[in-house]
């Protein structure tokens, strides 16, 4: 959407400002129903410098549940759509959030339902939402598909800060390892070269092994920074490419002891997403499309696009879920169960409790697993260069005494 810069008169004096719109003619509709007659409008040309630059959503999702909470609450006391969105709008502490209620707030006051009028909002309101509240127009009851659509925020947001936690402190202390093992070799190690060449003798293997590392570090500490930033955008590009991206999600999966916590996040993440679509009366094959994109990872997106397929020539939903390894028997067979017994969404519900639990579980024990394994490997990497430096060392003092 642009923006245009506009100049005018209204009844109670001149009027100038910025206003959204697709096109020019379309700001000009906006500022002639807000009663200004325009006398110069224009678009305003952002360059990178002024442009807002965004990576991700542009809302923190607390503000979303927030959003969403006193939405909910605000229909239920029975003030109107219109009225609830401008009144979130002045009160919402997020900038990007409140530029894009208002816009919607002028999308309604023009007669557009919620739902088209978030679809132009696509970088702060997903898919599910829209298609959320789409079925929640359809079937009068927005309060509760907004309490619905809170809900689950609040738990996949919940589920994603365990993950990036147990994933996060290997590679904090990862980095505090190299950062650390690369001073002392920058910094630390070149200070005893002089002493141990007029030692003369044969240094031990150890020193021996160190000081080239040094050596090697000091000359060469470019060629790490350049192939450092080259695997970060190798891996960039790839990621953005579906095919290699599958690869990248097959490797991932089948680490060892991350691989299942990032398996048992995926399926929680899919069933709780399609738990709550599907309570919302979204069509299932419009669901598993929309689940297809938030599941995260191609390996399982795959095998729901196959059961999309299934379900499209009349089979069952587990029909490709059941021969594959991401999915263990219990999400089949409690599915199936589902589909058998009309209570799909009941039973996708209780899959998405049951493998968050999983994940916190499975979180607590990484934590208590990998804090002493982290110590243990910085200390030996720091107790190698210290050896090293202190082997010659104790021969000197020998030799002196």
């Amino acid at each position: 959407m642009a923006r245009f810069h506009y100049t005018g008169r209204h009844r109670s004096g001149k009027r100038s400002g910025t206003i959204s719109a697709a096109t020019k003619r379309e700001a000009l509709e906006k500022l002639r129903t807000e009663g200004i007659r325009t006398t110069e409008i224009q678009e305003v040309q952002e360059s990178l410098l002024t442009k807002e630059i965004t990576i991700g959503n542009p809302v923190k999702l607390q503000h979303l549940v927030i959003y969403l909470r006193q939405f909910a609450t605000l229909l239920k006391a029975g003030v109107s759509v219109v009225e609830s969105t401008k009144i979130l709008a002045a009160q919402t502490e997020s900038k990007a959030l409140k530029k894009a209620l208002l816009d919607i707030e002028q999308e309604l006051r023009e007669g557009n339902p919620l739902s088209f009028a978030a679809a132009k909002h696509s970088k702060i309101f997903s898919a599910m939402y829209i298609n959320m509240i789409k079925a929640g127009e359809a079937g009068g009851n927005m309060d509760e598909t907004l309490e619905r659509l809170a809900v689950h925020f609040e738990k996949q947001h919940h589920t994603r800060k365990k993950i990036v936690a147990a994933l996060s402190y290997p590679a904090v202390i990862g980095a505090l390892a190299i950062i650390v093992v690369i001073f002392l070799l920058v910094a630390v190690v070149p200070t005893f070269v002089d002493m141990f060449s007029n030692l003369g003798g044969e240094l031990p293997g150890i020193t021996k092994f160190v000081l080239h590392v040094s050596a090697w570090v000091q000359s060469f500490w470019w060629l790490l920074i350049l192939l450092s930033l080259a695997i970060t955008l190798l891996f960039m590009v790839l990621k953005n490419n579906r095919q290699t991206k599958y690869y990248l999600d097959y490797a991932l999966l089948k680490i060892p002891i991350f691989g299942k916590l990032l398996q048992k996040g995926a399926i929680a993440r899919f069933s709780r997403t399609l738990s709550s679509l599907f309570a919302s009366s979204v069509p299932i094959l419009q669901a598993l499309a929309i689940v297809e994109k938030v599941v995260e990872n191609e390996v399982l997106a795959k095998v729901i696009r196959e059961s999309r397929d299934s379900l499209e020539k009349g089979q069952s939903l587990t029909e490709a879920m059941k021969n594959h390894w991401a999915f263990p028997p219990l999400v089949t067979q409690m599915i199936a169960i589902g589909e058998e017994t009309g209570s799909l969404d009941a039973m996708l519900s209780k899959i998405a409790d049951f493998y968050e639990q999983e994940v916190e579980h499975s979180t607590d024990q990484l934590k208590s697993l990998i804090e002493p394994l982290m110590i243990i490997l910085l200390a030996a990497l720091v107790g190698t260069i210290v050896t090293a430096i202190m082997v010659p060392m104790f021969e000197i003092f020998n030799q002196v005494g």
